[in-house]
C-alpha cells in the first residue's frame, strides 16, 4: 500500500490541463488539416498563384498560424513529459526544457514572420 502522504511531486500536474491541452490541439491540428485537404480535394492541380491566393485571405493566415502554435504547444507538452518521464537529473533535464522550449518559441516567431510577411 502507498502512503499518499509520503509521496513526493516531481514537478508535474498530474495531468488533466496538459491532457486536455494536448485533446483541444489535436482537435484544431485535425480541422486545420481537414481545411486543407478539402481546397487540395476542391482544387485539382494547385499552383504557386492559388496558393498564395489562399494565404491572402486574413481568415486562412489567422487559420494556419493557429494551427502552427497548436503543433508547437502539443510538441511542448509532450516532450516535457517525455523529458519528465526519463532525464532524472534536474540539472540536465532542465537545460533540455530550456533548450526545447527557446527552440519552439523560435519556431513560433519565425511562423508568424512567414505567413505575415508574404
Amino acid at each position: 500500500m502507498v502512503n499518499a502522504a509520503k509521496k513526493i511531486p516531481v514537478g508535474a500536474h498530474y495531468g488533466w490541463q496538459d491532457w486536455l491541452a494536448q485533446r483541444v490541439t489535436a482537435v484544431i491540428m485535425v480541422l486545420f488539416s481537414a481545411v486543407i485537404i478539402g481546397f487540395f480535394m476542391l482544387k485539382s492541380g494547385v499552383n504557386y498563384v492559388e496558393w498564395k491566393e489562399l494565404f491572402r485571405l486574413q481568415l486562412f493566415r489567422i487559420l494556419a498560424l493557429l494551427f502552427l502554435l497548436s503543433v508547437y504547444y502539443h510538441a511542448w507538452i509532450g516532450i516535457k513529459d517525455v523529458l519528465m518521464d526519463y532525464i532524472k537529473p534536474a540539472g540536465i533535464r532542465v537545460g533540455l526544457q530550456v533548450a526545447v522550449l527557446l527552440f519552439l518559441l523560435a519556431c513560433s516567431i519565425w511562423s508568424v514572420t512567414i505567413i505575415w510577411g508574404a
